[in-house]
């Protein structure tokens, strides 16, 4: 399988910026009310990448800008809460695509009342917070690369490999948004061929060591095949996305609370999520993987909900030693 997936050399010259032809694209909109309470920034919040993230933009109104790769194309996604009723503007050759999924990317699929407290935190949390609904995405690489890039390193140098990677070789977002924010405003992620053709000074410039560039590039290899990973059960989705090298179950996982709205993809392996359910749940800050997920048991099927609310209810330790060191082999 190694020998499968392993990377070819990188080119030698630089992959040029893509950038969109032809007319400016037609705005297409979308209505929607939702089943019940909706927080946008609650929902739609794990898909942002740091506050800079090229890809997604909360606007002072509070309405959300998305810019996403689609099966049909890039497409820039606008919604705003009108009150309990949503309004949808999309524009590229993705908009149809990204106002057929809305319902789903703001959690018309996922299902809150099958939750049911057994901690009073927990209880309190989702008392608090009635908006929260897990987001579908249905797009396997886009929450996939930047995971692979938030392997064992701080959240900072990922956050800032996702912005230079995208800003340097991704697409300007169609619609206005260019107008709107100026030259860093939002920008479409590349295409898996594009990915693949970055090379290998460009990783290292942007901090992403030879093992997460690796990784990156053999995932992107067998992207059609991934992306089928997100209308699979979680089991099956997991199974898929772990067939690749330097792809395990922390990545899975982050990988498919966004693309599939599993509610029970728990993450594991994370530096400090053990230690924050550990003190909320039963008071050990020190608990590891295998105590974090006994304490999960009860909400067996919707563990990454209860995390999610456990996160949420602010009841985190307090910090006792310094956070990992950050790193920058940019500068090596």
């Amino acid at each position: 399988m190694a020998g499968r997936f392993a990377p070819r050399s990188a080119p030698r010259t630089p992959v040029p910026r893509q950038v969109p032809t032809g007319p400016a694209p037609e705005a297409l909109t979308r209505d929607w009310t939702p089943p019940g309470p909706l927080d946008l920034r609650l929902v739609l919040g794990p898909l942002r990448r740091g506050p800079a993230d090229p890809t997604f933009r909360i606007d002072r109104d509070g309405s959300v800008w998305r810019a996403t790769r689609t099966p049909a194309g890039p497409g820039t996604l606008h919604i705003t809460d009108r009150g309990g009723r949503i309004e949808a503007t999309a524009w590229g050759p993705g908009a149809s695509w990204l106002l057929d999924q809305l319902p789903a990317l703001l959690g018309a699929d996922d299902d809150p009342e099958a939750f049911r407290p057994r901690h009073r935190l927990v209880a309190a949390a989702r008392h608090r917070r009635p908006g929260l609904r897990l987001l579908r995405t249905g797009l396997v690489l886009e929450s996939l690369i930047p995971s692979i890039l938030e392997q064992k390193v701080t959240t900072d140098e990922a956050y800032r490999a996702w912005r230079l990677l995208v800003r340097t070789y991704g697409t300007p977002a169609p619609g206005p948004a260019a107008a709107l924010f100026g030259t860093h405003g939002l920008h479409v992620m590349p295409d898996p061929r594009t990915w693949s053709l970055i090379p290998s000074w460009e990783w290292h410039r942007a901090g992403v060591d030879a093992k997460r560039s690796a990784t990156i590039l053999r995932a992107v290899r067998v992207a059609r095949r991934l992306e089928e990973a997100a209308t699979m059960p979680l089991p099956e989705a997991t199974a898929r996305l772990e067939l690749i090298p330097g792809i395990g179950p922390w990545t899975s996982a982050e990988t498919l609370q966004r693309a599939n709205g599993a509610p029970d993809a728990v993450t594991v392996g994370d530096l400090h999520l053990p230690g924050i359910i550990g003190h909320a749940l039963a008071g050990n800050r020190n608990a590891d993987d295998e105590e974090m997920l006994t304490l999960l048991t009860p909400y067996e099927g919707q563990r990454h909900r209860a995390t999610r609310l456990i996160l949420l209810s602010g009841h985190t330790p307090p910090r006792r030693a310094p956070r990992m060191t950050r790193g920058d082999i940019a500068r090596l």
